[in-house]
């Protein structure tokens, strides 16, 4: 070892000793990390390997990209990709942009009480699972004792059954989505608008903007770092469709539209088909392409702002 590592090893354990009780409070997250993401990350060769239970990853043998072949030409995964696609670009469309508006209006409440009381109340639902969300959705369109069944029939119409409606069970995602993700992914962008320079606010009052105007050129420009970010890691989750929202919510008759490569995954490679090559090989070529969207809307946030971007 030369003398100059030798020294760099010494100054970053005496960094190490210096601010040790920032390490420690870092140490359950590198754990948590280390075990639960990076450990199993080994099980990602099962894409390549003719995987048996009975040899382990190890031993089971390599098949190059023969696993992806057949991903390739199931008949079920082009139609799931499509369909990821088209949930993921809605909840983007609309899911994206509602907790920042959200988070706008909350700032321009004047009541604090009220203001408190509708930003607790909205990230609740946040807390309940998708079991339990699945089944107060299921309760609220029920055709039969369901409110929205009551609404339609005031109006002279016809109750259908909405959940197992190829055709509404889109919509019934994205809307179920914002109901239980608003208040929560609000939260981060009242954090940055809390942190917008109030004199800016008072200079464009003077100058005689309205309160619509300070929000387009005041509030809005001071969390665009914010938004920016929000949205690169959006973009590269776009195939990653909220499983637990689509397992307890699809059923036989809206799989044609509700499947996506997640429950795709589910299905193959676990519940019925147990082809767990196939399913690891789908996960890992949902994830590269989900880690080039990242790179490249990072690039494109550069380019269309003032270097805005996660790196």
């Amino acid at each position: 070892m030369s003398i100059g590592a030798g020294n760099r090893k010494e100054r970053l354990l005496r960094q190490i000793w210096l601010h040790k009780e920032v390490y420690l409070l870092f140490l359950p997250v590198f754990l948590w990390f280390a075990i639960f993401k990076y450990a199993p990350m080994y099980g990602l060769t099962i894409a390549f390997k003719d995987y048996k239970i009975l040899l382990g990853v190890f031993d089971s043998e390599w098949v190059g990209f023969d696993n992806f072949s057949r991903m390739f030409l199931n008949p079920a995964f082009p139609a799931a990709l499509v369909n990821t696609l088209i949930i993921s670009a809605l909840k983007l469309l609309f899911c994206f942009p509602i907790p920042i508006i959200f988070a706008v209006l909350l700032d321009e409440m004047r009541t604090r009480l009220f203001k408190k009381v509708v930003q607790t109340t909205s990230y609740l639902p946040h807390f309940i699972s998708w079991a339990v969300a699945a089944g107060m959705v299921g309760t609220l369109l029920n055709r039969t004792v369901g409110p929205v069944a009551a609404i339609v029939r005031a109006f002279g119409g016809t109750p259908q059954n909405y959940m197992n409606d190829p055709e509404y069970f889109r919509l019934i995602l994205v809307v179920s989505d914002i109901w239980k993700g608003m208040g929560w992914s609000a939260i981060i962008y009242i954090a940055a608008i809390a942190g917008v320079d109030g004199q800016l606010h008072e200079a464009a009052t003077i100058d005689g903007a309205n309160r619509f105007q300070r929000v387009i050129h005041v509030t809005l420009p001071g969390i665009r770092s914010i938004i920016a970010i929000q949205l690169i890691l959006a973009v590269g989750n776009i195939l990653n469709s909220n499983f637990d929202q689509v397992y307890m919510m699809v059923s036989a008759t809206t799989q044609k539209v509700g499947e996506t490569l997640d429950y795709f995954v589910y299905r193959v490679g676990i519940n019925t088909a147990n082809n767990f090559p196939i399913g690891t090989a789908a996960g890992l070529f949902k994830n590269i392409i989900g880690f080039v969207l990242i790179i490249l809307t990072n690039q494109i946030s550069h380019k269309l702002t003032d270097g805005e971007g996660i790196w």
